[in-house]
Order: C-alpha cells, then sequence, then structure tokens
C-alpha cells in the first residue's frame, strides 16, 4: 500500500498528487490519500478521489499561514509547525501507516513525513523539491535569489550565488522544531534546510535538457555532509496540473476576445501582490485572464480583465500569448507544455531556479516582486512582440511532448520499492 500525502495548502502540491495516484493506480497498485486539510482539498472533492483526515484538522486559515512561513517566506528560525503540530501530526501519521499497512510514503510538502516514516519505518519519497537539488548546487547552477527571507536585496549575484551553493549543505533553517520533536520521538533528525526537502527517494519532475544535468549524473549523485544517508535521485519529467474542473462561460468567451492574451496565475501569493501584477499587465493594452484562486478579486475585473476562480491551466495556457506565474514548477511545465512564453515573478529560492533555467533558454524572464511596478509592464510589451520567447517555449513543448511525467514517476516510485524491497 502506497499512501499520498498532499500539502493541501498548495494548489501545486494537491494537483501533483493527483497526477502521481492517477499513474499509481493504472498501474495496478493499491493507493491511499491522506491529508491534513487545507483550501484544495476541494480539488480531491471536485476529482471524486477518496482520502483521510490524518491528525489535527488543518483548516483554510491555517493552511494558508503554512503557505507563508514556508522556506523562503517565513522567518528561518521557525519551523512552518508548533512543536505541538509536529508531535501530533507524526505520531498520527505513523499510526496510519500501520493501521492501514501502508508500505511507503509520497509526501506532497508535508514536511511532517520526515518524522512519521522514520517511526513507522517505511521509505519516504518526495517531489517538491523539483529541480532544486544537490547537484543543481553543487555544479553552480543556482541563480542570486530575487526576494528570499533574510537574504539582504543589495547583495551582488555573484556573491549570493557562491554563498548560497557553498553554505546550503550546512543550514540549519527552518530545522530546529524537527530536530527537537525528532529527539523527543527518537527518530533521525533532519541534518539540514536542503534534507527538508528530500526523501529516500527524491523525484526531480524536469528533463535534463532544461536542468543542464545529465540523467546519469543526476542518478549516480551520492549524499554527503547535510543529507540523510541512502538518500536517492532520479528524472522523471515534466509534472503538472491537468485540473477536472470547468471552464466557467464568462471565461471561455473572454479567451476568443481580440488581441494578445495574458494569463496571470499566482498561487500562493498574497492577493496584493496579483492586483500590483494584473494592473501592470493591463496597463500594457493586453487582455488579462486572472486565476484568483482562493481570494476574492472579482473588483479587478473590467472590459479588458476576466476574473476566473481555480482554472484548469492546461486548458486555458493554449489561448494565451503569455503567461505571468510565480515561478512554481508546475506553472512554468503548464505554460512550456502549451508553448506559451512565461514572466516568473518568484517568492523563494526553487522559483528563482526555475525561471532561470528556462529563461537560459530564452523562453522566460524573472522580475523581483520588488520590480513589478517598474519593470514588468515593459518586459509584456518586449515579450508580446518579440517571437523568439514563443519560439524557444515551442522547443521546450516539443521535449515535453515526448515524456510522460506521471507515468515515469510511477514507474521510478515501483522501481524503488522492488529495490528496497529485495535489498531487506
Amino acid at each position: 500500500m502506497i499512501c499520498l500525502l498532499p500539502n493541501c495548502g498548495y494548489i501545486s502540491e494537491t494537483s501533483r498528487m493527483l497526477e502521481i495516484g492517477k499513474a499509481l493506480a493504472e498501474r495496478g497498485a493499491a493507493v491511499r490519500i491522506a491529508v491534513h486539510g487545507g483550501a484544495h482539498t476541494r480539488l480531491l472533492d471536485a476529482a471524486g478521489v477518496g482520502y483521510d483526515q490524518v491528525g489535527p484538522v488543518m483548516d483554510d486559515r491555517r493552511g494558508a499561514a503554512f503557505v507563508q512561513s514556508g522556506i523562503g517566506l517565513g522567518p528561518p528560525g521557525q519551523s512552518m509547525y508548533s512543536d505541538d503540530e509536529l508531535r501530533a501530526y507524526a505520531l498520527a501519521e505513523a499510526a496510519y501507516f500501520r493501521e492501514h499497512g501502508v508500505t511507503a510514503a509520497v509526501s506532497g510538502f508535508t514536511l511532517t513525513t520526515l518524522l512519521s516514516t522514520r517511526l513507522a519505518g517505511i521509505p519516504l519519497i518526495t517531489e517538491h523539491a523539483g529541480s532544486w537539488v544537490p547537484p543543481v548546487f553543487e555544479r553552480g547552477l543556482l541563480p542570486a535569489p530575487t526576494s528570499v527571507h533574510g537574504m539582504p536585496g543589495f547583495v551582488p549575484g555573484p556573491i549570493a550565488r557562491r554563498l548560497v551553493a557553498r553554505r546550503l549543505p550546512s543550514l540549519r533553517l527552518y530545522c530546529g522544531g524537527f530536530d527537537r520533536i525528532a529527539a523527543e520521538l527518537g527518530v533521525e533528525p533532519v541534518p539540514s534546510m536542503p534534507a527538508l526537502l528530500l526523501g529516500d527517494l527524491t523525484l526531480v519532475p524536469e528533463i535534463p535538457e532544461v536542468v543542464g544535468i545529465p540523467a546519469a549524473e543526476m542518478a549516480a549523485w551520492r549524499p554527503g555532509r547535510g543529507y540523510r544517508p541512502g538518500t536517492a535521485l532520479r528524472y522523471t519529467g515534466p509534472l503538472f496540473a491537468h485540473l477536472d474542473v470547468p471552464v466557467p462561460e464568462p471565461v471561455a468567451r473572454f479567451l476568443d476576445g481580440p488581441g494578445p492574451l495574458v494569463y496571470v496565475a499566482l498561487t500562493s501569493t498574497p492577493p496584493a501582490l496579483v492586483r500590483d501584477v494584473v494592473r501592470a499587465v493591463r496597463d500594457t493594452g493586453a487582455r488579462v485572464l486572472v486565476a484568483a484562486t482562493v481570494h476574492d478579486l472579482d473588483d479587478l475585473a473590467g472590459d479588458r480583465v476576466a476574473v476566473g476562480p481555480v482554472l484548469p491551466s492546461h486548458e486555458i495556457m493554449p489561448h494565451a500569448d503569455l503567461a505571468v506565474v510565480t515561478a512554481g514548477q508546475g506553472s512554468l511545465q503548464t505554460a512550456m507544455a502549451c508553448g506559451v512564453p512565461a514572466v516568473g515573478i518568484p517568492l523563494q529560492l526553487e522559483q528563482d531556479l526555475n525561471v532561470v533555467l528556462l529563461e537560459r533558454l530564452g523562453a522566460a524572464r524573472r522580475v523581483a516582486p520588488s520590480a513589478i511596478g517598474s519593470r514588468l509592464g515593459p518586459l509584456v510589451r518586449r515579450m508580446l512582440a518579440d517571437d523568439r520567447y514563443r519560439e524557444a517555449a515551442r522547443r521546450i513543448q516539443r521535449l515535453y511532448d515526448t515524456a510522460d511525467g506521471p507515468g515515469a514517476a510511477a514507474d521510478a516510485i515501483l522501481s524503488f520499492l522492488v529495490t528496497t524491497e529485495v535489498s531487506r
């Protein structure tokens, strides 16, 4: 039995678990889904997927607070969960694993699984590190961060890049609560901030051509100081949402209107930032479609601005000329899979990397949140007028067309479990 544990405070992690779960089921694997709660359990309901509540209920407000306290967003001296939450979730998850005969857990940023899987003695598989994995640090591919909590904005790019890459494996940021509860429960601690994102098997949901590291080199990486022993990495290819939700009729009509269309889909983002982005894009003269997700942004609607709720981005993107996203891997992959160039507005380290990898290939550009007012509008105008951005996105689209990310993720999980069982 494989247990999937999406963090339903994030639309990306909820949708990724849906994709992996479907692929595992197609291969005959027995799968359960367990959640803490969160606004995006509604996606599971809409998909008709059953799930179990495990541990204290994380309501919408607590889920939103968790997102804002996350790595790169919240203060580095906290662990996103309180100690009481860490203890309660770890114990509840371990009991759930034993009760249902779970043999492996697949986490979508449900970080309490770092403790509960050790309590239950089962392997942990993760995908939420995206491309932000140790070989990328070690090859010097990390960009200088644009908007990371505690990183001064005046630090020059090359200096910040060297400092971040050198120090990451020894950084203990966000780990304090995990260490305290691990010691209390008698399980292995989390040795560093990067290790918070890694499982026994870490899926890298991208293709080598985008990351810039060959598949053989990724698979050959072995953990050293700062990582849990035995951690393995495997490419799986793109892994993004195919949400089974309808396109509202007003949105469908708006898609067929005249003139360039910019799709603004900024998930896990404060509404004030979304409003700033919409104003900057609207002032270029382009039509703007906004995915409001959990925010109330209906007042933005007008002749050139349409607002929808949670939208099926894989159906919207083919109509767009440009996407503006927070540079989460799933959002950028959806754009690339549809041959649509993107502007990324990163809010944390992993998002910086995602957009810069595509920037190097000519398919995206990066704007810091602090520069939205001055830079976003002129950049949108340039990208809409320059066909080279779309041509670059279409080159990536052709590569993505040959990849089955969810299927490769399921195959990697099942192969890993077979290997793990044989080695016992």
